[in-house]
């Protein structure tokens, strides 16, 4: 019955608005689905850290890998998951997204370690990037122009969904047990195995080039995971550890060496070449900053609500609630106006709204009330909705069919890349001056009886951290102003 109503079998040679006319519709559904399980993911993990430490008997260093390592493998992969995508089709690449996201979550479920969790991550990461290698692209192919900042707006408005869901599910399933946190994902990527399989179409122009870019791969790999780890690391370990050294040798000399390596290659993993467009440079620009100011965001009030004041996992998931409802009541929105009047003034609008509820959360104490904390993160998720679905209709609406899935692994990239950077640099902040036996507590929720003088330092610190995503989100307004009007925009 399922494929008598949706129409995937529409002939190729009718023309370009029938075949657009229902199957956007369908694409969207399955993009939203794929955005749905990540954001979920993201919240119930998160929630969750204080229960994997105690459970698992995880180092704190290793307990945020948890998070950070599935980060760098699907940053780093991304690219050539949309380049792979760009030669053989960006539904297969989709569908064999889900089903290996789904079995490494089976897997990670069962883990007995901090090492094995690790490790199933690490699969969770290689399936996430060719979700998020096609998501936008396939999107991109299935609406018109016009209509690209509303498809975008509604993936935004799941992802809020799901970022509303995750933290509260994530307590009630860590009340069960951590273990649900991961196996909860599986009925959902079985789901969207299934669904992307029979739904999906490829509309895309396959690239000719079927050449790959191993050494770019790799420097890029190293360069950037032994960026995280000298971040992550010099906060507990201080910055003269041989390691920490060592991990800001690798990076400040291969990503470098990247740019060159892709500047020299005839199939590079990343296509400088797209740079050249003014709107798509500027918007990605503001991508990288954006995910280096709010990613940590959560990560960081996990911690606030379940150490200095003491909710249990659930509480503090349901009091994450504003950041991620206000992002969904505003995203759809701002793509809906991003397609008449362009994205220019509702990027930096949204970067600077951002910027001014991160500096407000330099006023929160241990004893603050709820109220300010909700309104302070409302406010974040207001920004990040007017500024999201604009700034990437806009990136992908001025890409040539046969470059898109690249281009989204370009988007991807270097939004997780400031994420990535985010959670390593606010960790490093937040960590410093701290003993680590008082981390381990705040960390596991277990700050309750802790001197006030030891809790007054991790506050100051945070209110520091947050000051320095402030400026970071100012800055990535400055960028977004750097795009052409939309009349520039719209001839593109």
């Amino acid at each position: 019955m399922l494929q008598e109503r949706v129409p995937v079998r529409l002939p190729a040679a009718r023309p370009r608005g029938e075949r657009r006319g229902a199957y956007k519709w369908w694409a969207l559904s399955c993009t939203s689905l794929g955005m749905l399980m990540a954001t979920i993911n993201s919240g119930t993990l998160i929630i969750a850290l204080p229960d994997l430490e105690r459970a698992l008997h995880t180092p704190l260093l290793e307990l945020v890998w948890v998070i950070l390592v599935y980060m760098i493998v699907s940053t780093v992969l991304v690219l050539t998951a949309g380049r792979l995508s760009d030669l053989f089709g960006r539904k297969q690449a989709y569908v064999a997204g889900f089903a290996v996201f789904t079995v490494a979550s089976l897997a990670a479920g069962f883990a007995e370690s901090g090492g094995e969790l690790i490790g199933a991550r690490v699969v969770q990461g290689i399936g996430g990037a060719f979700l998020f290698a096609n998501s936008v692209a396939i999107v991109t192919d299935a609406f018109p122009r016009e209509e690209l900042g509303l498809a975008m707006g509604t993936n935004s408005m799941v992802g809020g969904v799901g970022l509303v869901i995750g933290p509260v599910l994530g307590g009630a399933l860590v009340a069960l047990s951590w273990h649900w946190v991961f196996w909860f994902n599986v009925p959902l990527g079985i789901l969207g195995t299934l669904w992307a399989t029979f739904v999906l179409r490829e509309l895309g122009s396959l690239d000719r080039e079927r050449r790959l870019d191993p050494l770019g791969s790799v420097t890029y790999l190293v360069g950037v995971t032994g960026l995280v780890l000298a971040l992550s690391r010099g906060g507990l370990d201080g910055w003269s550890d041989p390691v920490v050294v060592a991990g800001f040798a690798a990076a400040v000399v291969l990503l470098p060496l990247f740019v060159l390596v892709e500047r020299r290659v005839r199939a590079p993993m990343l296509d400088l070449g797209i740079f050249r467009d003014r709107l798509f440079a500027a918007a990605s620009g503001a991508a990288l900053i954006n995910g280096l100011s709010r990613f940590a965001l959560l990560f960081l009030f996990v911690f606030y609500f379940q150490g200095p004041q003491g909710y249990s996992p659930i509480e503090a998931g349901v009091r994450l609630a504003p950041l991620a409802l206000a992002m969904l009541v505003t995203a759809p929105f701002a793509g809906r106006i991003a397609d008449r009047h362009g994205s220019r003034w509702l990027a930096a609008a949204g970067m600077t709204i951002t910027a001014a509820g991160l500096a407000g959360m330099t006023t929160l104490e241990a004893s603050s009330p709820y109220w300010l904390s909700a309104l302070l993160l409302a406010l974040v998720g207001i920004g990040s909705g007017v500024f999201n679905s604009p700034n990437t209709s806009a990136m992908m609406g001025v890409v040539p069919k046969n470059r898109r899935g690249v281009a989204a692994g370009t988007r991807t990239m270097l939004q997780n890349t400031g994420a990535v950077i985010s959670i390593s640099f606010v960790l490093a902040i937040v960590t410093a001056g701290i003993p680590k036996d008082v981390l381990f507590r705040i960390f596991s929720g277990l700050a309750t009886g802790l001197p006030q003088k030891q809790v007054d330092v991790f506050i100051s610190n945070l209110h520091e951290a947050v000051l320095v995503l402030a400026a970071a989100s100012l800055v990535g307004a400055l960028v977004s102003l750097l795009r052409p009007s939309h009349r520039a925009e719209r001839a593109a």
